[in-house]
């Protein structure tokens, strides 16, 4: 067994890989860049080395600086984690030739399947069912128009090097193929260091779902069940799930058989995902196999009891496998959910910024539902413009799938974030809608049931009386504080405080009556006019971002930023700003105008902090609407910039190559 290995990563999975080094006694070495001298996975690593500048192509991408961190500190291991170098041949063969064992597949099995045109050719030689489509490399814009006509729209435009949704684009008619042949290679280029792309077609309504091998060096190959990962956007995934609601035994066998023989094909050596688009009658088609471990190994981890990554590192040691095909037992349901760094109201776009508060829920088992984050960011760190934007991975566990949901419910309402802006009101909101509890899924499900963005639901019926029963809780406790204050002024009569109150919230008033439970201090009933008494109780402290107790007999977490008479509460993707008054304050409130937002005017503003990659339209230029501008990129992702009204151009006040902040100007028209 290693004595020491480097992890060629950062972030979440550079720390969920240490930890499970450290627990088998392995010292390990983290790689960082300028961006990432302070990172969480640099403070626990045994050994830190620093690669580089910000841009992954300057450091993470640089496989000399990885090789010589090696030498340096003597890794006689390397774990590449995924993304970055994971699926690079010339990278395995690199530590191959320096005498440092790769935790990975051998260079033939990356070569034959990591590369996306590749393993498609090497499937349909094998007889492996396929997803139809032309897997000549695309020479240019006018190639991919002829070859997406020769196939049938729709198409996907696909990255040879890709993953993680990165150089990817659909494409419904010829007038959206050049564009989208454009930004694919331009992120393939600027992700994977690779521009190829090739086209298939892209099959409606489909699921997505795949299946984790593992083999040895020894010639033992093995699977351990199935993923649904059909919850994604933009063709990245959002919410996984072990196992899929979709599959019966004989099709998980089916498709696991598969799988396994693909695998011993190119003498599959490590842990490794084939993935397969299916039907909504469960018929599949091959799609790529990822050589490396997936973002998503947690919820097959918690439903199969085997750490993937030790495995890994066993096999890469020489090991073999001590697991057998009939050893693997999937127990129950595991849920996880990708945190990111993004604004879901504003069309997705990355937030970059501080973590002023960053606050994740208890992790472990209770109440037969165990909850486990996996993360590489803490309090006070910085989210970067330079890397994908996830925060951390909420993976839940418990005997059936409504269970394991309603943890993850629960445990979503538990995360506090504050800083930057994220998905977890959307994630929230995704838990409790019907499709996704009667497990009606698709790869098109958040773009049918969302759209291009989502809009906080107003919080109603049960959901509006649980957040106005919180908001009459902390302003109770709050006031009570302040009457406990230690050297105030006598008064000739003592200040009554009027139990009769009323909560401002959802756009209508809640009016109601607190009494302090026995014991005070944690309980209280409420008697809500209109409705019945309410019982309340919750051991929050003013400075708590989450309050946690139970409303009508119902155990719920609230998000609360406390703000003058009131709350910012969030519950189940709502947001709430809930204002406790009196009477008398209830009705001058209602008189009070409501503040109305500016618009930008005449000028293009950056919705993100990111790079300008390009301007596209020249000054004195006429452009219509939807015309495009701008690209900007931020976190690995081209975002393109359209005008949203005709006009013209009179002046850009940037230029290419300029990091801009959030709202900064780009162009102005006349």
């Amino acid at each position: 067994m290693f004595k020491k290995i480097l992890i060629a990563n950062r972030g979440e999975i550079a720390c969920r890989i240490i930890r499970t080094a450290r627990a088998m006694g392995i010292a390990t070495v983290a790689v960082h860049s300028e961006a990432d001298r302070d990172a969480l996975h640099v403070e626990m690593a045994d050994e830190a080395v620093a690669i580089g500048p910000s841009p992954a192509a300057q450091s993470y991408l640089v496989i000399d600086a990885i090789v010589e961190a090696c030498r340096a500190t003597r890794a006689e291991a390397v774990h590449p984690g995924y993304g970055f170098l994971s699926e690079r041949e010339a990278f395995a063969e690199a530590l191959r030739a320096a005498g440092i064992a790769f935790i990975g597949p051998n260079p033939h099995a990356i070569a034959a399947m990591g590369d996306k045109i590749a393993s498609k050719r090497f499937a349909r030689a094998a007889g492996v069912s396929t997803v139809p489509g032309n897997l000549d490399v695309v020479r240019d814009a006018a190639h991919a128009v002829a070859i997406a006509e020769a196939i049938g729209y729709p198409v996907m435009i696909k990255a040879s090097a890709g993953g993680g949704g990165k150089g990817m684009r659909i494409a419904h008619a010829s007038s959206e193929v050049a564009d989208g042949f454009a930004r694919a290679t331009s992120e393939a280029a600027a992700s994977f260091g690779d521009d190829r792309v090739f086209i298939e077609k892209f099959i409606e309504n489909p699921r997505h779902i795949e299946i984790q091998v593992l083999g040895d060096r020894h010639g033992n190959v093995i699977h351990l069940g199935e993923r649904e990962c059909s919850i994604q956007r933009r063709n990245q995934k959002v919410l996984e799930e072990a196992p899929s609601p979709l599959l019966d035994p004989e099709t998980r066998a089916l498709m696991g058989a598969q799988a396994v023989a693909l695998a011993r094909a190119v003498d599959y050596d490590s842990a490794g995902t084939v993935e397969f688009v299916a039907g909504q009658d469960k018929s599949f088609f091959f799609l790529e196999m990822n050589t490396r471990l997936q973002v998503e190994h947690p919820v097959t981890e918690l439903v199969t009891g085997i750490d993937i990554v030790e495995q890994m590192i066993r096999i890469a040691a020489g090991e073999p496998l001590a697991i057998r095909q009939e050893d693997v037992r999937m127990r129950g349901w595991a849920v996880e959910a990708r945190i990111y760094a993004e604004d879901p109201t504003r069309g997705f776009l990355p937030s970059t910024g501080r973590l002023t508060t960053y606050r994740p829920p208890a992790t472990g088992t209770r109440d037969g539902a165990t909850v486990r984050v996996d993360t590489g960011v803490g309090e006070g760190g910085a989210i970067s413009i330079f890397y994908d934007p996830m925060i951390a991975k909420l993976v839940t566990h418990a005997p059936t799938r409504d269970e394991a949901v309603a943890a993850q419910s629960h445990a979503l309402d538990s995360f506090a974030i504050q800083g930057i802006r994220h998905n977890i009101p959307f994630l929230s909101a995704l838990m409790a809608h019907p499709r996704w509890k009667e497990a009606r899924l698709s790869t098109g499900f958040i773009a049918e049931e969302f759209g291009a963005e989502f809009v906080n639901p107003v919080p109603t019926g049960a959901v509006a009386l649980r957040l106005a029963a919180v908001a009459a809780a902390v302003d109770a406790k709050l006031n009570d504080r302040k009457r406990r204050i230690s050297g105030q002024m006598p008064v000739a009569r003592p200040v009554v405080f009027e139990r009769r109150r009323t909560v401002a919230i959802g756009g209508r008033d809640i009016v109601f009556t607190i009494e302090s439970g026995e014991g005070g201090g944690d309980r209280w009933t409420l008697h809500v006019e209109g409705g019945g008494p309410v019982a309340v109780e919750g051991a929050w402290r003013p400075g708590e971002p989450v309050w946690h107790g139970t409303v009508a007999g119902e155990r719920i977490a609230v998000g609360v930023v406390p703000v003058p008479n009131g709350a910012l509460l969030s519950h189940a993707g709502a947001f709430a700003d809930a204002r406790v008054y009196t009477m008398r304050e209830a009705e001058l409130a209602r008189l009070m105008p409501e503040k109305v937002a500016g618009g930008s005017g005449k000028q293009v503003l950056c919705p993100m902090p990111g790079l300008l990659r390009e301007v596209l339209v020249g000054e004195g230029q006429a452009v219509k609407t939807g015309e495009s501008l701008a690209v900007v990129e931020a976190m690995k992702m081209e975002n393109v910039l359209k005008a949203e009204r005709d006009g013209t151009v009179a002046k850009i006040l940037v230029k290419p190559g300029d990091s801009l902040g959030f709202e900064a100007v780009i162009l102005e028209f006349a």
